[in-house]
């Protein structure tokens, strides 16, 4: 939907207007043309929920949204057949989120930027839980740094809360907050400001030639552990030790990456596994759906292990929560 007349073009876009089936190639097509063709997964695939305002500003795209778990991905094959020759950047306002370009990595916080070209492959990927997210695109012909410098941004940890960093953030947030007392005729020219703070934040990163701290890796680690444990729910057989093999790191270094965020392997992969059993059991779509069915799904090929873990986690058995679910519904 398209808003029009003497504010800003702006155009608001919501799965939950669609039919259940429809919203998540709706919004993989809607991403698509926001930045550029992407392939895009989810283990929200069945009901993906997700909302986005665009806000054209000249040659520049602002673009607030909130959005279910998402993986990104920007293949060679896919620049080879469309590149608008972009710069990205999402200021990270809720939720988590990492990037991987190859040789470089970063983790990202609430306040952080995450910044990407449309010219490189990489991927991107959410945490498990929704993520709120104020993206930008602008031209690289409109950041004033050379494009080989400017592409040493891409891989850096760029926070939102000090310096030109919080410059840009506070311009963003206070613009796309109320649009109302901007007319069409100032799109241009706030563009121009948002190309010339985005150029400034690119100068002061690669001048000051900032690093990465040591733990940025082990956040990003982390979240791609957290996805790879949500892609393989189902398999009975995932273990610390299997997914220690598929990260190439040791069991004992995997334990620490949980240990710090106060979990244990295990019982990561325990509560995933109950908390999608649980929605499931719940969802009136499913209701026939055999429990031993949804057990197997998610990772329990036993009906009486399932029945006991969902019981300590729930205080109920996995019947009796479905029967009083249907019945409130």
């Amino acid at each position: 939907m398209w808003l029009t007349g003497l504010v800003l073009h702006e155009s608001v876009f919501r799965t939950t207007d669609l039919p259940v089936n429809d919203r998540f190639e709706a919004w993989a097509e809607r991403m698509g043309r926001t930045h550029a063709p992407m392939r895009l997964s989810s283990d929200r695939v069945a009901d993906y929920r997700g909302s986005q305002r665009v806000i054209a500003l000249g040659d520049v795209v602002l673009w607030p949204a909130t959005f279910d778990h998402l993986v990104f991905r920007r293949t060679p094959q896919l620049i080879r057949q469309s590149d608008p020759e972009t710069y990205h950047l999402s200021l990270l306002l809720k939720g988590e989120g990492a990037a991987d370009w190859g040789r470089q990595q970063a983790a990202y916080r609430m306040n952080d930027f995450h910044i990407n070209s449309s010219s490189r492959s990489w991927e991107v990927f959410t945490g498990s839980e929704p993520v709120t997210v104020l993206g930008v695109e602008v031209p690289r012909a409109l950041v004033a740094v050379p494009g080989r410098r400017a592409d040493q941004v891409l891989g850096s940890l760029l926070s939102g809360r000090e310096g030109i960093g919080a410059l840009l953030s506070q311009f963003l947030r206070q613009l796309v907050a109320d649009t109302s007392s901007y007319q069409p005729s100032d799109a241009p020219r706030l563009g121009t400001v948002v190309a010339d703070l985005v150029t400034a934040l690119f100068a002061h990163t690669v001048d000051a030639d900032l690093r990465l701290p040591p733990e940025t890796r082990e956040r990003t680690l982390t979240l791609h552990v957290k996805t790879f444990i949500h892609r393989h729910l189902d398999d009975p057989d995932l273990t610390p030790a299997a997914i220690a093999a598929a990260h190439h790191v040791s069991r004992s270094y995997l334990y620490r990456l949980f240990q710090a965020e106060g979990l244990t392997v295990a019982s990561y992969i325990r509560d995933q596994r109950l908390e999608n059993a649980r929605r499931d059991l719940v969802d009136p779509r499913l209701r026939d759906l055999p429990i031993r069915a949804v057990a197997a799904r998610w990772g329990y090929p036993r009906a009486a292990e399932f029945t006991r873990a969902f019981r300590t986690a729930y205080g109920l058995p996995p019947s009796e929560l479905r029967e009083q679910a249907l019945t409130e519904a």
